[in-house]
């Protein structure tokens, strides 16, 4: 295989015409002009569309069936929500370590799709089964069929565990189809992560528009039964583009799993080597003093070779740092990933209670709100990759525009902005359900219109345009190459950390605030209840987690210069 980056005989660089580190799906050196970029991207984009379409044609909705159909309770109903969502955003740790160590991408990707498609079928089979729950009075709950209850729930779980494999995955094989190397291959792969997550939102636009219109008014069964054939779809899709694929190879014998658990291994069998040895392996690896070597010193005792056994590498150690330095960043997204949970539970609640009449026959779903968020991603993603990153390049000089920490960082702030803009909303339609008698009826609608939930969901589609595509996008970066899916599974694991937090949260809080006679805050009758105390809570908690992140993001070292 030629060597990418080579000098030609004018000693000009260029960069051959294989690319270095990628085969085809003959596992012959991968040509670059006949496979990868946005030629392989475009199916892998297209793949993602169906996916998300089908993904949120259940989680959209998901708080309505639970408390229509299965006849749950709104905690109760939020708190499943959270859980199935949290499960979901952590199970692609299982699913990248399976493609990262066994399986390799592709592979898994096809397994996850054929999953999928078997769970989305037993839910829509669950569906089907009769039930005497209705979503009339939302005061009265009411116990439908076991075995629809355990179908439902099997079903739905399986297509977490589908997802967990496909969603990781899927990403990560779509971002291998550039070459770093090249400078032109590299500002389209920053590119990439902006237009993946706009075909992603326009996935789940079709969906919430579609989609949730008819699981309200036509049939919950032809409303799962749809994102099944949309996931045969996408199998479909991603077969398609199969020719043009770049596939990674490894270059080590060992997994990186096996060299990064070695260092820190190696490094507590060392524990109580002394700081002259340490000095001593140091200079005998040619280990510059510097703040990147120092930062998690501790584990540069892995270097000494003690007790008989091999010392591990100046790459190898690190790898190991490069994954822990990662986990200060993690943490501090957590209040974000909460409040990014609101979105598909209270929210939904609080529209169903408004006025959303469109014309005199028709309504719109509570659960299409959530289309703004989308449809607000839509129409900013284009405007920021086209118009904002070439100004901003044109200043920094940077291939993204901003930093990626920036990037999440602007997010981070702007949900803040968001829960208070939810909080003050949340205060008005309380008192405009008091101002009109309707404290104690909650069948009735309240005389404020739907739209004005509207500002906060578009403010949390531009947050995520910042917060979520620059955590893509940082999480596969700054982890070792062959554990690119496990690093978009650490991305995916705040989310899911996030869900049960406030999942927690919400018990938490609805066991306090009911206690002694005292209604909840997230009482049934939500014109009772006090969303807006949690909004508030959540905005506390947004500023403290902002403040914390720029603390760790101002001091972390990256694993590539102009990057962060």
């Amino acid at each position: 295989m030629a060597i990418a980056g080579a000098d030609n005989e004018a000693g000009a660089p260029f960069l051959s015409t294989t690319v270095d580190g990628s085969v085809d799906h003959r596992n012959k050196p991968a040509v670059r002009s006949s496979s990868g970029g946005w030629r392989s991207a475009g199916f892998i984009i297209g793949v993602e569309v169906a996916e998300r379409f089908a993904y949120y044609g259940i989680s959209s909705n998901l708080i309505t069936y639970l408390t229509g159909p299965l006849g749950h309770s709104t905690a109760a109903a939020a708190a499943n929500v959270n859980a199935w969502f949290g499960t979901a955003s952590l199970l692609p740790l299982l699913g990248a370590f399976v493609a990262d160590s066994f399986l390799g991408r592709f592979r898994t990707i096809l397994a996850a799709s054929a999953l999928y498609v078997l769970g989305l079928g037993l839910l829509t089979l669950s569906a089907m089964i009769p039930s005497d729950c209705k979503v009339t009075n939302p005061l009265t709950l009411c116990s439908p069929p076991t075995f629809q209850v355990v179908t439902f729930f099997g079903s739905l779980y399986l297509v977490a565990l589908a997802q967990g494999g496909h969603k990781p995955c899927v990403q990560a094989f779509g971002a291998d189809q550039f070459d770093e190397k090249d400078p032109e291959e590299c500002k389209a792969k920053s590119s990439f992560f902006n237009w993946w997550y706009f075909g992603m939102c326009f996935g789940t636009l079709v969906t919430l528009w579609v989609l949730n219109y008819i699981q309200d008014n036509l049939s919950w069964a032809l409303g799962f039964g749809i994102p099944c054939v949309a996931m045969v779809l996408a199998l479909v899709i991603f077969l398609l583009g199969t020719s043009t694929y770049r596939f990674s190879i490894q270059r080590e014998s060992r997994s990186a799993f096996a060299r990064i658990g070695n260092v820190y291994v190696a490094a507590v069998k060392n524990w109580s080597v002394s700081a002259s040895d340490v000095a001593d392996a140091e200079e005998s690896h040619g280990l510059i003093s510097h703040t990147r070597s120092q930062q998690f010193s501790f584990l540069n005792k892995a270097l000494v070779a003690a007790n008989g056994s091999c010392s591990c590498s100046i790459d190898e150690l690190e790898e190991a740092k490069s994954v822990l330095r990662l986990a200060p960043i993690w943490l501090t997204c957590l209040v974000y990933a909460v409040v990014f949970a609101q979105s598909p539970t209270f929210f939904t609640k609080q529209g169903a209670t408004m006025e959303r009449s469109i014309t005199p026959s028709y309504k719109i779903s509570p659960a299409t709100l959530q289309s703004f968020i989308s449809l607000s991603i839509v129409i900013f993603i284009p405007v920021y990759d086209r118009v904002l990153i070439p100004i901003a390049r044109s200043f920094t000089h940077k291939p993204g525009g901003i930093t990626m920490l920036q990037r999440i960082g602007t997010g981070i702030f702007l949900s803040f902005l968001a829960m208070v803009i939810a909080a003050l909303v949340e205060m008005k339609r309380l008192k405009t359900a008091a101002d009109h008698g309707l404290i104690d009826s909650p069948e009735v609608t309240v005389p404020m219109s739907v739209w004005w939930l509207v500002p906060q969901y578009v403010l949390f589609g531009i947050t995520d345009v910042f917060s979520m595509v620059g955590l893509q996008e940082f999480f596969y970066d700054q982890v070792p190459s062959e554990l690119r899916s496990v690093g978009l599974a650490l991305y995916l694991s705040i989310f899911g950390i996030g869900s049960f937090l406030s999942s927690f949260m919400i018990s938490v809080i609805d066991k306090a605030t009911s206690q002694s006679g005292q209604v909840s805050w997230f009482a049934n009758n939500l014109n009772q209840a006090h969303l807006d105390y949690f909004y508030w809570l959540l905005a506390c908690f947004s500023f403290i987690g902002l403040a914390s992140y720029l603390y760790f993001a101002k001091a972390y070292i990256s694993k590539r210069r102009n990057t962060l």
